[in-house]
């Protein structure tokens, strides 16, 4: 292994050698149709660093990916920051444009495609980055780029090199432009290895873990890979949500270990399946990316088991703060409420609009500091200046947090709907419709109104069987949380948009009402 003899401090490559050559004969990563070892996952790391370093990459440069649920896809990632490389990850969901716009402004030299799975987008954005003098790669053969599996087979064995250091540029992570074009939040190595050590610290990850990953690898989910290896776990891969095969997933391969965002754990209790499959294997589910209602977290947690934990982060310092199995009681739902306590490497602040610390107990916006935020938004000073102001990162979520150090995510600063002069939290309006029998899942926002200002509206989804109409449903929440919060319009829906990262999308919602 080639260290740099400047090198100092943590660096994702270092973890990562130092990792797989611990458990060099257990499985790293399994799938469908296969399965590799931890030695032979480091050796493919080796070669894909002589393809990088044959077609002069040099420290410094970018690499920009698009690839599903595959252990390549983590290989790579390992391979480019091990070199002193910085990578992004294309959302598997993203749109065409997006995708584009975050290949150009993140400025990389190198683009890498999954065709496999994505074949058609895949050529798309290979015309376009030929068009940009780019480097491109196919993990396997296509008509339109160089072949990286054939590129690295060819290279033979090569030793694993680690010449990154930990103040180097690692990733950028692009937001989900729900609010406009995606924004880069940019960080170093130091950083990403704090997030995973925050991670193995207080997340009570199950030793050995057989961890299922459904949700995108380049997503939350596949910054439990690296916590998982460290235990000596597997990564069980699956491309796709789909609940019959995740509920069947789970019995046969004995898994321990998830990670869902909500509507996938909604999905999951929706399905016929549920009851006949042997879940008993499972130790931790991990849930987050958007609120979880807690009618429906106290069904997963009565028909599921006490395994659920709520992990709290955003793009720009991830993790923030969990709420562990332990705290997860039926019996005291305002518990339930809570996004836990901050994880070790991070603190936390309440802070008003004059940036003002609150008292206990007190709403305002949630700041925060630690080794793994961001250094800034990419190309974004006016951003970065206005986001980490003070020395902390302003996350936008409005919070507050208990006397025992419990935090609540009341609701997105930008989310508030003002209606009538009256400040309206969209996160308590869905909670109380989640708490209808009839409804599986739902969404609220504000639609501009002449009268009002903001007019209080929302869209549901149905469970099967269910025959809740508007009227009822108004007055459902008018009885629970009074007229001001009661929506003036509800519309029902098959399902509920999602943003590219899982979350609902409720400007596609708002959208529709000001066409």
């Amino acid at each position: 292994m080639e260290i740099a003899p400047y090198q100092t401090g943590p660096s994702v490559g270092r973890l990562a050698i130092r990792t797989l050559a611990a458990y060099p004969d257990r499985v790293a990563f399994a799938w469908d149709r296969g399965s590799i070892t931890y030695a032979e996952t480091a050796a493919v790391i080796g070669r894909y660093q002589k393809v990088l370093s044959d077609a002069g990459l040099q420290r410094g440069d970018g690499v920009a990916a698009l690839g599903g649920n595959r252990f390549e896809v983590w290989a790579l990632g390992i391979a480019v920051q091990s070199l002193g490389l910085y990578i992004t990850w294309l959302h598997p969901m993203g749109g065409l444009s997006d995708q584009l716009f975050q290949i150009e402004d993140a400025g990389v030299t190198a683009l890498v495609l999954d065709e496999t799975h994505f074949a058609e987008r895949a050529e798309q954005l290979a015309t376009e980055a030929s068009g940009l003098g780019l480097r491109v790669w196919t993990m396997g053969p296509s008509p339109y780029a160089e072949d990286l599996t054939s590129a690295a087979e060819a290279v033979g064995e090569q030793p694993v090199r680690q010449i990154a250091d930990a103040s180097d540029h690692a990733i950028i992570n692009y937001t989900g432009g729900t609010t406009g074009r995606p924004k880069g939040a940019w960080r170093r190595h130091r950083s990403v290895v704090q997030g995973a050590v925050d991670i193995i610290t207080d997340f009570a990850i199950p030793r050995a873990a057989r961890y299922l990953m459904v949700a995108p690898m380049s997503h939350v989910a596949g910054s439990k890979v690296m916590p998982v290896l460290v235990g000596g776990g597997t990564v069980h891969l699956l491309t796709g949500f789909d609940a019959a095969r995740v509920l069947e997933t789970i019995e046969r391969e004995r898994i321990t270990m998830a990670l869902f965002v909500p509507t996938m754990i909604y999905a999951l209790l929706d399905h016929p399946d549920l009851d006949e499959r042997d879940l008993s294997s499972l130790e931790l589910v991990l849930y987050g990316a958007s609120p979880m209602s807690v009618s429906r977290l106290r069904e997963g947690i009565e028909r599921i088991g006490p395994v659920f934990s709520q992990l709290y982060g955003q793009t720009e310092c991830y993790p923030v703060s969990v709420l562990p199995k332990e705290d997860h009681d039926p019996e005291h739902a305002e518990r339930l409420l809570s996004c836990g306590k901050p994880v070790v490497g991070v603190e936390v602040s309440i802070r008003d609009e004059a940036g003002n610390e609150l008292p206990i107990g007190e709403p305002g916006e949630l700041c925060v500091r630690g080794g793994s935020a961001m250094e800034g938004y990419w190309k974004r000073g006016d951003l970065t200046a206005e986001a980490l102001a003070g020395g902390w990162l302003h996350t936008g979520d409005i919070a507050k947090q208990d006397a025992e150090g419990y935090l609540y995510i009341v609701d997105r600063k930008k989310d508030m709907i003002i209606s009538g002069g009256f400040n309206v939290f969209p996160r308590e309006v869905e909670d109380a419709l989640t708490a209808h029998p009839d409804v599986a899942a739902a969404a609220v926002y504000g639609v501009p109104h002449e009268k009002w200002g903001e007019q209080v509206t929302a869209s549901v989804v149905l469970k099967p069987g269910a025959s809740a109409d508007e009227a009822a449903l108004i007055a459902h929440v008018r009885d629970l949380k009074g007229a001001v919060q009661a929506p003036k319009v509800i519309e029902t829906l098959p399902e509920l948009p999602q943003t590219a990262v899982g979350k609902i999308n409720k400007r596609a919602l708002r959208d529709k009402f000001l066409d």
